[in-house]
């Protein structure tokens, strides 16, 4: 039996609703797992400055509150080596669950948490511990949705299947901000009291509803297939490197697209609210808004890549933001609120979501069924982790009076360059077979005769 025909045979062992459910844990479980990791960044711009650091010194505080946003994604690489190993041993569904409790559990416990007022030092180093924990979750969250969508969906629509997952963490996106924008409009005593804990405490009904939707999920037949027939990697990580380590690298160079979003989102919150003084809860209605324009946006670049190539529609997204980065934080140091709405909307909303919406597949089909996880998660989770603390930079290098917002727009058009690059390198997957990604000519040849030598065993 052939690649093409394993591949045939799998497809027709998911009817169309395995298609769609497949999507719908992956959206569901994404935006509720993602709305846990994104109040965080909200509260870390308004909140935690004067909560958990010493108040005397406001300047040093915000920037170890920033710090503190980047260590979940200092956390994701060695989260993606653990889970991408059992992803890839055991199958993605229990990691999908075991992220879930996980990023719960953590985020409650913030909302628990005490004061830099009530024990001092031990507060911040506790908050860290936390964040820590949610970006060990995060590290194995999206790439086991994308790797177990990706193997659900059909052959001429997995960018469109797998850009769910994306839509889904926008979405999270979304709750997390309209759930902040009350609790940012409280008085300060009540806001820097027990308002920014509701938040996190309701973290704990979040966790329910999206286990009571992700428990009934079923393994792609992909992974069952390889199980079957014990050709389960034993060791990802070890034939990643061996293997695949040049994809690796692409990923991990093309996943610092992610600063678009990290300085668009908590840099520009801090900046626009501080430095140029804005109204914080208008500021978070444009992210709300930039994030529904998002909703409509992903899947219609993921269905686009479905007909012309993830390249393309990945490149236009990453040149774009590059340029309307300045578009957006010019539009924010104007004070014009209609402009900040429209230009917001225009390169977090549009102009990003199509790098965004389509990274899933094409990072996902660089790598074979065997690796596929551990290949995703390790190599985005390295350049997540420099992004994550792409707000710590942006606070450096928009100096002590936090105004110099086009050094923060050179730093993240870099980004987005190193980015395009490293996509220009990759080879174009989305008219490839499920089963013969990631795969290079000698390894297709070497599953050619393994699969002959079974097919000869069974008719003996």
């Amino acid at each position: 039996m052939t690649a093409r025909s394993l591949d045939d045979a799998s497809e027709s062992k998911i009817p169309p609703s395995g298609h769609r459910k497949a999507a719908l844990a992956a959206w569901i479980g994404s935006a509720l797992e993602y709305y846990d990791f994104f109040i965080y960044g909200s509260a870390a711009a308004l909140v935690f400055p004067r909560v958990f650091f010493d108040p005397d010194d406001p300047a040093t505080a915000t920037l170890i509150s920033m710090a503190t946003f980047g260590v979940a994604y200092a956390a994701r690489p060695i989260g993606a080596v653990f889970l991408g190993h059992f992803g890839d041993r055991v199958g993605r569904r229990k990691i999908m669950v075991f992220t879930l409790f996980l990023m719960g559990l953590s985020t409650f416990l913030i909302g628990c948490l005490p004061t830099y007022g009530q024990v001092g030092t031990l507060a911040p180093v506790l908050l860290v511990v936390l964040r820590f924990l949610q970006g060990l979750s995060a590290a194995g969250e999206q790439s086991s949705a994308s790797s177990l969508t990706l193997e659900h969906a059909p052959e001429n629509q997995r960018g469109y299947f797998t850009s769910f997952t994306l839509n889904g963490t926008q979405f999270g996106l979304i709750i997390s901000t309209l759930v902040f924008i009350p609790i940012a409009s409280l008085p300060d005593e009540q806001l820097l009291t027990w308002g920014w804990r509701v938040p996190f405490l309701l973290s704990a009904f979040v966790t329910l509803a999206a286990y009571f939707i992700r428990r009934t999920l079923t393994e792609a037949p992909v992974f069952e297939e390889i199980s079957e027939r014990a050709e389960v990697a034993k060791l990802p990580v070890v034939e990643l490197l061996r293997d695949h380590w040049a994809d690796m690298l692409r990923v991990a160079s093309a996943a610092l697209i992610a600063s678009v979003s990290t300085i668009g989102g908590v840099w520009v919150l801090s900046y626009s609210t501080g430095a140029v003084g804005l109204d914080r809860t208008t500021m978070l209605w444009v992210s709300v808004f930039a994030n529904l324009v998002a909703l409509l946006a992903l899947p219609l670049w993921a269905k686009l890549s479905d007909r012309i190539g993830r390249k393309p529609v990945f490149l236009i997204g990453s040149i774009g933001s590059a340029v309307m980065i300045f578009v957006y934080l010019g539009a924010v140091t104007s004070k014009s609120y209609p402009l900040i709405f429209l230009a917001g909307a225009a390169t977090m909303g549009l102009v990003y979501s199509a790098s965004n919406g389509i990274w899933p597949s094409l990072y996902a089909e660089m790598f074979n069924t065997r690796v596929r996880l551990s290949g995703m998660a390790i190599s985005t989770q390295v350049g997540f982790a420099i992004t994550g603390f792409a707000v710590t930079y942006a606070a450096q290098l928009s100096g002590s009076d936090g105004k110099n917002w086009v050094a923060v727009g050179i730093l993240t058009a870099s980004m987005c360059v190193v980015s395009s690059i490293a996509v220009l390198t990759a080879r174009e997957t989305y008219n490839v077979p499920t089963a013969e990604l990631g795969m290079k000519p000698g390894m297709r040849q070497a599953q050619a005769a393994t699969e002959r030598q079974s097919a000869e065993s069974a008719s003996a």
